[in-house]
């Protein structure tokens, strides 16, 4: 079987649905070797690369498509110029897009990730273009798609009501945290604090700065916790970001709040380690792949019940309403106070975390592509 697969988010973006297209393209192309079949993958992708390509994937190749990523979105998606991506890859058997929107195709039936449909049920958190993008692209993918994959049993029944999807049509495929992702030793924790510059007691939240993250809650947590607690935020400033640094500013906590942006996936872990908590109290998420990276680390998780969160975390963390800063605040003192909880919510992250396996979703999307092109 012929797999083409639209790779540019693997080599555009660094976490999000970069880090789960990298992840799941590895899974596949394990899944497909050992399979006994004979597969192949051609990862396309338009540049300029912010990631380098994977290496020594079996049966993986890769190709660049023939314009940068803003221009080929614009040719394929906004001007819909017929340009045939299966047959670009050298023929295909299936066409696989992992980030939301499903290219031309001259015969390949196509699948397509949908991570969540958080602009339709938080439209004012997304950046209005982007917006009127998604509106347009997500809905027209979807019904070109002879299969959708979603990234929680959450998204999947999102996707069914409100895109008015037959069930029998969407699967869901967990995302799952990579290797580097487990505890870390005293001496890596502490040599990566002193490179970043962190310490003492701190919660860490992790994602790019926009608005669904929610950081002014934590902010308000914050102000009820001893002034000897810190926050990390490890992200880069997306869109609609102003309204959260302003917050930060009428916060009073400003000097208690660090943020870092260009943190690899071995101090990401470190940083984890060395945290009270995550702290994660989104508006919505259709995964919500920082809590699974932190319970693998080690670290107890204060989540909302924001989409996926409460059904991704269960019993293994601290579920609050987003806007409770107050819950935030409790959970956080009790994780440092009471040793014995925070050593229970640890061995629970840990089975947690390990219930969500590369490997397994692999083989789930190999035998859904085998059944697609034996129709």
């Amino acid at each position: 079987m012929r797999i083409a697969v639209d790779f540019t988010a693997g080599v555009r973006q660094p976490a999000g649905v970069g880090r789960y297209t990298r992840g799941l393209v590895r899974a596949l192309a394990t899944a497909a070797d050992v399979d006994g079949e004979d597969h192949s993958l051609t990862l396309l992708w338009s540049g300029p690369k912010r990631i380098p390509l994977p290496e020594n994937l079996p049966g993986v190749s890769t190709r660049r498509l023939p314009l940068d990523e803003r221009w080929m979105t614009v040719a394929l998606q906004r001007l819909r110029l017929p340009f045939p991506t299966d047959l670009y890859a050298g023929g295909a058997d299936i066409f696989y897009s992992s980030d939301f929107a499903l290219a031309p195709r001259w015969r390949a039936p196509g699948v397509v990730t949908i991570h969540d449909l958080s602009y339709v049920l938080f439209p004012d958190t997304h950046f209005p273009p982007l917006r009127r993008y998604l509106e347009t692209t997500v809905p027209r993918s979807v019904r070109a798609a002879s299969l959708v994959l979603a990234d929680s049993e959450q998204t999947r029944r999102d996707v069914i009501e409100h895109l008015s999807v037959d069930p029998t049509k969407v699967l869901t495929v967990l995302s799952a945290p990579d290797d580097v992702f487990k505890p870390a030793t005293k001496e890596s924790i502490e040599a990566v604090q002193a490179k970043w510059n962190v310490g003492g007691d701190y919660v860490i939240s992790v994602g790019t700065i926009q608005p669904r993250k929610n950081l002014p809650v934590i902010f308000e947590a914050l102000c009820r916790l001893p002034d000897s607690v810190r926050m990390v935020h490890v992200g880069r400033p997306g869109w609609l970001c102003d309204p959260i640094f302003e917050a930060l500013e009428r916060s009073g906590v400003k000097d208690r709040v660090t943020i870092l942006s260009g943190v690899d996936d071995h101090d990401l872990a470190a940083l984890y380690g060395g945290a009270v908590a995550c702290v994660f109290p989104s508006l919505y998420e259709g995964f919500g792949l920082p809590c699974v990276e932190a319970m693998a680390c080690g670290v107890p998780v204060i989540a909302s019940h924001g989409g996926s969160l409460a059904e991704v975390v269960q019993d293994a963390g601290i579920i609050v309403d987003p806007f409770d800063s107050e819950a935030i605040a409790i959970g956080v003192r009790r994780l440092m106070e009471d040793r014995e909880f925070r050593s229970d919510l640890i061995v629970r992250g840990h089975l947690q975390s390990a219930s969500f396996r590369w490997e397994e979703s692999g083989r789930k999307v190999l035998e859904a592509f085998k059944g697609i092109v034996g129709r």
